[in-house]
């Protein structure tokens, strides 16, 4: 039950956010990229530090030791993050016109920031994205070991993060190979890795199951840390009031919807 329940869970963050992201990226809906950050924001935050923390909290492990694996995962994530803006400027020896360097993912992120999009680099682009999906995927696995709520929870977090992520990889494939079609497909069997990741973690986890809670409070911080490092400061901009409240809203509604969705799966 639980190995099915991994399956569906990985399936539908990995490729259902290709597919939103697509939606988003080509289709009506692009006008709503910014409210789609902000909601998953909220998602991710939500997640961390409603769900998954105090989960793993309730263990009989010492909070010391939990709050020594939470800043150790966030560091860890930095340096994940600077090792890929590092390679990806080593591989592109770009520079972006307002002075400063922004890895893919970040320029594709706006949906007026097509001119920033790097033209190479497509199969790095989707190695990389490869390789997120897994881990994405092992995340997910732990979370429905610990328990069913936390697992649907998680992948709806990570579907809603992985987004704008698969956003910027479609825009940079498209204009690699000047093919939608292409570019979604390739990006989609990128997703479905997340599926693969979630049976190797549905193994992993089942053979380490007394470090389960660690599991948890690493996945914590990879929500935390892409919330408050790339989502967040995408939203810290100049806005008009009404913006502004309509930013806050959506990232209310991010919280509001996972702790939705834990308690309805929870009642069950």
């Amino acid at each position: 039950m639980v190995l099915i329940a991994i399956l569906a869970g990985t399936l539908a963050a990995g490729i259902g956010s290709v597919w939103l992201a697509a939606a988003l990226s080509f289709g009506v809906l692009s006008r709503y990229t910014q409210h789609m950050l902000s909601l998953a924001a909220g998602a991710l935050m939500g997640t961390a530090f409603l769900h998954l923390l105090p989960e793993a909290f309730e263990s009989e492990v010492a909070p010391h030791r939990l709050f020594m694996t939470l800043l150790v995962g966030l560091v860890f994530f930095f340096l994940l993050d600077k090792a890929e803006l590092w390679h990806h400027g080593h591989e592109h020896h770009h520079a972006a016109d307002n002075g400063h360097e922004h890895d893919h993912e970040h320029a594709a992120h706006h949906p007026h920031g097509h001119g920033h999009v790097h033209t190479s680099g497509g199969w790095t682009v989707l190695a990389g994205d490869s390789v997120h999906c897994f881990g994405d995927g092992i995340l997910i696995a732990s979370a429905f070991i610990a328990d069913l709520r936390l697992g649907v929870v998680a992948a709806l977090a990570v579907l809603a993060h992985e987004v704008p992520h698969h956003m910027g990889d479609l825009l940079v494939l498209r204009q690699s190979t000047g093919d939608r079609k292409a570019a979604l497909l390739k990006v989609t069997l990128a997703g479905a890795i997340t599926a693969l990741g979630g049976l190797i973690g549905y193994w992993l986890v089942d053979q380490l199951h007394d470090y389960l809670t660690y599991f948890l409070v690493v996945a914590s911080s990879s929500f935390i840390y892409v919330a408050l490092a790339d989502l967040i400061p995408q939203l810290q901009k100049r806005l008009s009031l009404r913006e502004t409240l309509a930013q806050i809203a959506w990232l209310l509604v991010g919280i509001g919807l996972v702790t939705l969705v834990s308690s309805v799966a929870h009642g069950h």
